[in-house]
């Protein structure tokens, strides 16, 4: 009967006549109309309403103003007479750090002038080099480490505690408790890390350039010529040609001997810093503090999933082998197959073209779903707000204000969606200022800014955006959630400043809203006509969007390995590319290829080490999250507001264990992560054939 009523209740909403669109809709169904001036002399508002940025010299008053405070809470951490918590003091001194380093740093990656960029990375280093000094000075971390083992001279809660304790371990990141001489080996192996990481990431992406002499008769036409070379510029996973993607796959991955040796000495660095931090292993260093604790919890996990991932997975691997066999007379599935003939399966199957399915996905009207959403569960709006003149370092960007119905303004984001030629192509969510509580007690508003890549609107429609750029938007708008409604006490923990895995809790489970038929149905309409998008369309589309679940996540489970087992032991049991093919052998049902070496075009080695694992599990608390919380009623309030005050709002300002297991009102052990996880292949699996059944009936 509940049941029953909650959807009658949908079927209302999604159904009722909209005759206009909103003034949200319409705002982003064109281009922003901000009052943007690319000059480069004094204009009448600065980059994010900062006056110093009205020009490219104010990073440099904002560099000597932090210098000049931080100078300031140095004396007063080190003044036995202070008159305030040390961690206040400390968070103080973050904040003011951060202001001027994240700010700097995304301006040095967005804005379209050298000048700019130029002016932000001299600060954001000028503020490296101050951070870098003050994790190597003894009188302030010996100040922190006697408020922690002795206690502060006034009251402190556990949260006080918890951030003094993550400041602490910031200072012995950097060996600061160390002997002179390991100290200074610590400060050595960091520099080469950054160094060797950098060169590596440079070298995934590189192209191949081969003699075409080497290519089989008639193949080398497959590919970008120039001269008597071949350019191999990637996987052409999507190619319809086999011989293609096969050539692609073992040319693009042909072993690199710069790029393995690049690999090698980062993981024999790693080893060696924790070494002498005093960890076993780097992964055991990285994951201190995660949701998941330690390394070996963590191996666990992927090997109870893995083992029942292997039959779910075999069984998308045996669809692909029957459509290949019926495409190509061939039935050996390799790795370089399996995004071809899942393209392929959701197109024959599902009938689901993107361009077909865009057309109810405009800009404007996922922006107003999203509102809708976020206004259901949590009393919150999207306001577009103006743009001064000077605040944004584009034209194409839009400002939100997000306000509760109750407390008024939360934050802001400024939505930088448009691609360009000189934006970098990752969708990203980037913190310009964290939220805090000031001296006064008021809040200190958050600003984050979200980039994406899509393409610009055209004369005649907005931007359509296909079921990947649905998911990518809402993704990203979970992250900036995390950072509005968070409402820590201190700068240091706000929104998204918290251990991996459960950063991403809020942006997958964003994902599971946008492929919930119940929540599209309130936002998908046609650009041009305002109807709902049909039915049997929603049902197709959704049923595409989880096809091939398990061998997805299988392949996942497989990066995951492979970078656990890179960061343990070192040196390792062979080679990076021998205990690659073991760990393919253990972990995924398609074989090993020989004379390949995918791990060297694996960037994420350097900027996820020992992490990448935090995507499954992030994704088996989402999931867990779905199911008890918003499975029966993604629209639940009670809910919404539960989420929002028991989780978001905690930031990193809580132990994630005992965050999530608060939460969920039970320990996230493997079983119950694992669990989660099958029973949502299997409930999706269901789904499909249902829909794929009605389909075949029709």
């Amino acid at each position: 009967m509940k049941r029953t009523l909650i959807n009658q209740t949908y079927n209302f909403i999604c159904r009722r006549k909209i005759s206009t669109w909103s003034t949200l809709t319409s705002t982003f169904n064109s281009r922003p109309v901000a009052n943007y001036k690319p000059n480069l002399i004094n204009t009448d508002q600065g980059l994010f309403d900062v006056p110093e940025l009205h020009s490219h010299n104010g990073f440099f008053v904002l560099k000597d103003q932090c210098i000049e405070k931080t100078n300031v809470l140095i004396r007063e951490i080190l003044d036995r007479n202070r008159s305030r918590k040390l961690v206040e003091v400390f968070d103080d001194l973050s904040d003011t750090l951060c202001k001027v380093a994240d700010l700097a740093e995304f301006i040095r990656l967005a804005h379209p002038s050298s000048l700019y960029t130029n002016a932000a990375e001299t600060a954001s280093c000028a503020v490296s080099g101050i951070v870098e000094k003050l994790n190597t000075d003894r009188s302030l971390y010996t100040a922190l480490l006697n408020v922690i083992k002795d206690g502060d001279k006034f009251p402190t809660n556990d949260i006080d505690d918890l951030v003094g304790r993550l400041f602490l371990f910031d200072f012995e990141q950097s060996g600061i408790h160390l002997p002179e001489s390991e100290r200074t080996k610590v400060v050595e192996l960091n520099n080469s890390l950054l160094h060797l990481g950098q060169h590596f990431v440079s070298g995934c992406g590189t192209a191949r350039t081969v003699d075409q002499k080497i290519f089989p008769p008639g193949t080398s036409n497959l590919f970008v010529k120039e001269g008597d070379n071949v350019i191999v510029s990637g996987l052409y996973s999507n190619a319809s040609d086999p011989i293609a993607r096969e050539i692609a796959y073992r040319v693009y991955l042909y072993p690199d001997q710069q790029q393995d040796h690049l690999l090698t000495e980062i993981l024999k660095h790693r080893y060696e810093l924790a070494q002498v931090c005093g960890f076993p292993t780097y992964a055991h260093r990285a994951l201190k503090g995660s949701t998941i604790e330690n390394p070996e919890t963590v191996l666990e996990f992927l090997d109870c999933l893995s083992n029942g991932l292997r039959i779910r997975a075999d069984k998308d691997f045996d669809m692909m082998k029957e459509m290949k066999m019926c495409e190509n007379g061939r039935k050996d599935l390799q790795v370089w197959d399996t995004d071809y003939f899942t393209k392929s399966a959701k197109k024959a199957l599902f009938n689901v073209e993107s361009s077909e399915c865009a057309a109810y996905f405009s800009l404007g009207s996922c922006m107003e779903g999203l509102n809708f959403l976020f206004n259901q569960l949590y009393g919150i709006s999207f306001v577009v707000k103006d743009i001064s003149a000077g605040e944004c370092w584009s034209p194409d960007v839009y400002k939100i204000e997000v306000t509760h119905e109750n407390e008024g303004v939360l934050g802001y984001i400024y939505c930088d969606f448009y691609e360009r030629s000189e934006k970098i192509s990752q969708n990203c969510h980037f913190t310009i200022r964290g939220g805090k509580v000031l001296d006064d007690g008021s809040y200190q508003h958050p600003v984050v800014v979200l980039m994406l890549s899509l393409p610009t609107p055209a004369w005649s429609s907005p931007t359509l955006l296909s079921p990947s750029m649905v998911d990518a938007l809402f993704h990203e708008m979970g992250h900036a959630m995390h950072s509005m409604l968070a409402r820590t006490h201190y700068q240091h923990v706000t929104g998204t400043r918290c251990s991996t895995d459960l950063a991403e809790v809020p942006s997958v489970l964003m994902e599971y809203f946008c492929n919930d038929p119940r929540v599209l149905r309130t936002f998908a309409r046609h650009f041009r006509t305002k109807d709902p998008i049909p039915e049997d369309m929603l049902q197709r589309l959704c049923a595409a969007k989880n096809l091939f679940m398990a061998s997805e996540m299988q392949m996942q489970l497989f990066y995951s390995a492979v970078d656990q087992f890179y960061h343990r032991e070192y040196p390792m049991e062979g080679s990076t590319t021998e205990v690659l093919a073991q760990l393919q052998d253990k972990y995924f049902s398609l074989p090993y290829i020989p004379n390949t070496a995918w791990q060297l075009r694996f960037s994420h080695l350097v900027g996820y080490g020992a992490k990448y694992y935090s995507y499954l599990v992030s994704r088996a608390l989402a999931s867990c999250i779905w199911q008890r919380y918003f499975e029966n009623d993604p629209l639940n309030r009670t809910q919404g507001d539960r989420f929002r005050h028991e989780f978001l709002a905690f930031g990193g300002s809580r132990s994630p264990r005992k965050l999530v297991t608060d939460f969920l009102l039970k320990e996230p052990t493997n079983d119950v992560l694992v669990s989660s996880l099958l029973k949502e292949i299997d409930n999706k699996q269901h789904e499909i054939e249902s829909v794929n059944k009605s389909q075949s009936f029709d």
